[in-house]
């Protein structure tokens, strides 16, 4: 389905070509002064200035052309040469009409559909997850299910940090405290115990422990190193007690980003890469790509235009070990070979920016990426508190994701106390509604600013169900919800949507046909703050719609029928743009 705004578009280019201008200059617009027009169109200024003419008169050729036009209620020039376009409401509850049959809501999925892959989350296996990867998780979710919705083909993969240093010191200093258990007896081939030795909460203790271990004792990280290469080169013990490490953390990682509404197709790692990596060295050195520097293996990526020093990419360490780089860069040929990606998206925080640039630029120069593959870095921000320092415990340290969910979901309980008709809901059925809307609130919270920035998390402030926070959107679907509950009870029927009855629901059927370029605009930006925006205004506009016009209590059945069509096809596309952000509406608040 076409879009309403594509529509007047290719009407208006029509024009502009009916006057002797190229085709381009009708490009339509939502208006910035609502009250003289609905949209408009800015061409004719750029089209004089080409074609040697007067604005205005341009303008006036154009908008005599439209005036023939059914679909214009009002066409008129304002300034030095707008072009203002209002439509006549029969056009636009037929262009509604079409919008509420449809379940995209007008949005056509691409005539070009690619093969994406979406690499985000990024956890650490044996270390729990903690507040630095929420934004990760939380903006790459809706990443991948925007590109989903808009027709690709996508692959959502968590890439775990399961393999390297962090790996050996754990094993170090299980072996210090453990010297006993079978996977360290050089000899032992295995088999080994399939019931891990340690939980996550004992490698929630051991992590620090042995990190902390590590820089002070020189002869520890010796040992950490020593176990880290071991484990890399598959002694069968290492990989044994490794391989529990991940069950258990994973296991754990699951059930958190499942509480966020956040699931991934792959959960790959790093060490999906180590069968690989052997040949891959082997190649860029056979090709002349890596080079010796000081008993290290680097690639150069630097590039004659250059405004600033870029290091090589270091591939492998004097000592032998290989880095993130290395591990990323067989990642992104892995991808190409086995999944056939087109397109690689990672959603990895801003202070990355540099590691990104290295590796793709030796992507690109090795032939590990090909030239029509495009690789971005979709950078983010940091979440703050409200000292404008990274989100923190009252106690100064980093706070893990469990306690920042609990803590929100908390404050949920306490704002549905506050909502009458809730008390007379059971447990379960409270602890469910509190869980979905702390979800709303933190991605809410995150996703409606700009990707790019840090923002401040206020808990009081975002928790409210007023304003411009997830609960009030919540509110909004579920209590859209419940009147059309009751129209069903009632026996009453819903649809089709008839003629406006005055400027509120007149300026909510408008709102409903700006979803495809919402969604176009996120797309395209990767920003899912478009569509939180967007969210947000539908939701004004039903409720003032609602406040207005008594739904349930109107005598005039046929307007009633219209207004339940309207209020069922407001809040499927609310929720569908709900869905888009990875936050689900409960049936009743």
């Amino acid at each position: 389905m076409t879009s309403l705004r594509t529509k007047l578009t290719e009407i208006v280019g029509a024009a502009f070509v009916a006057g002797g201008y190229d085709r381009g200059y009708g490009e339509v617009q939502l208006s910035n002064r609502p009250d003289l027009s609905q949209f408009q169109c800015n061409g004719a200024l750029p089209a004089a200035k080409a074609y040697g003419r007067k604005p205005r008169e341009v303008a006036e050729a154009v908008v005599e052309q439209l005036r023939q036009h059914s679909c214009f209620q009002d066409v008129s020039v304002a300034g030095p040469g707008f072009i203002n376009l209002t439509l006549t409401d029969g056009y636009l509850v037929e262009e509604i009409q079409q919008i509420a049959g449809d379940p995209q809501r007008g949005c056509s999925p691409t005539a070009q559909p690619y093969k994406v892959v979406v690499d985000y989350g990024g956890a650490n296996v044996a270390k729990p997850m903690h507040v630095g990867h929420l934004r990760a998780a939380i903006i790459g979710e809706s990443i991948k299910r925007l590109t989903r919705f808009v027709g690709h083909q996508v692959v959502g993969d968590v890439h775990l940090g399961d393999w390297g240093l962090p790996m050996g010191q754990i094993i170090a200093e299980l072996a210090d405290r453990h010297p006993d258990w079978p996977y360290f007896a050089a000899d032992n081939l295995g088999p080994f115990p399939s019931e891990s030795p340690v939980t996550i909460d004992d490698l929630e203790e051991i992590y620090p422990t042995a990190s902390q271990r590590a820089k002070a004792d020189p002869a520890f990280m010796e040992k950490a190193r020593q176990a880290t290469q071991e484990l890399q080169r598959g002694r069968p013990g290492y990989r044994a007690l490794w391989q529990h490490f991940v069950d258990v953390s994973v296991a754990e990682l699951r059930r958190d980003y499942a509480d966020l509404n956040v699931h991934f197709d792959l959960w790959l790692g790093e060490s999906d890469t180590q069968g690989h990596l052997d040949e891959l060295i082997a190649r860029l050195r056979a090709e002349g790509y890596a080079q010796e520097s000081e008993g290290a293996l680097v690639i150069d990526v630097t590039q004659a235009d250059d405004k600033r020093e870029i290091p090589p990419l270091l591939l492998v360490k004097s000592d032998g070990a290989v880095l993130y780089g290395t591990t990323d860069l067989a990642t992104i040929d892995l991808r190409v070979q086995e999944l056939d990606a087109e397109v690689i998206l990672y959603v990895v925080d801003n202070r990355q920016s540099l590691h990104f640039t290295q590796v793709f630029r030796a992507a690109y120069k090795t032939g590990i990426a090909p030239a029509a593959v495009s690789l971005e870095h979709l950078g983010f921000g940091t979440m703050n508190g409200q000292d404008g320092k990274p989100f923190k415990t009252r106690a100064g340290g980093v706070m893990k994701l469990r306690s920042l969910i609990e803590m929100i979901e908390a404050k949920a309980r306490e704002r549905l106390a506050e909502v009458e008709i809730a008390q007379s809901y059971d447990a379960t059925e409270k602890e469910a509604i509190a869980h979905m809307v702390g979800v709303a609130t933190l991605k809410f919270a995150d996703l409606s600013n700009q990707r790019t920035g840090d923002y401040i998390f206020d808990l009081d402030r975002l928790s409210a169900f007023e304003g411009r926070t997830g609960p009030y959107l919540l509110y909004t679907a579920a209590r859209t919800k419940s009147i059309l509950r009751k129209a069903v009870a009632e026996g009453l029927t819903f649809g089709p949507i008839l003629t406006p009855s005055d400027e509120i629901e007149r300026a909510l059927l408008l709102k409903l046909t700006e979803l495809p370029e919402v969604v176009a605009q996120s797309f395209a930006q990767r920003m899912p703050h478009h569509l939180c925006e967007y969210a947000y205004t539908l939701a004004l506009a039903f409720n003032r719609f609602y406040h207005e016009h008594h739904i349930l209590s109107e005598q005039n059945r046929e307007q009633q029928t219209s207004w339940l069509g309207l209020a069922q096809c407001a809040v499927d596309t609310l929720e569908l743009v709900l869905d888009l952000l990875g936050i689900a509406v409960p049936e009743r608040m």
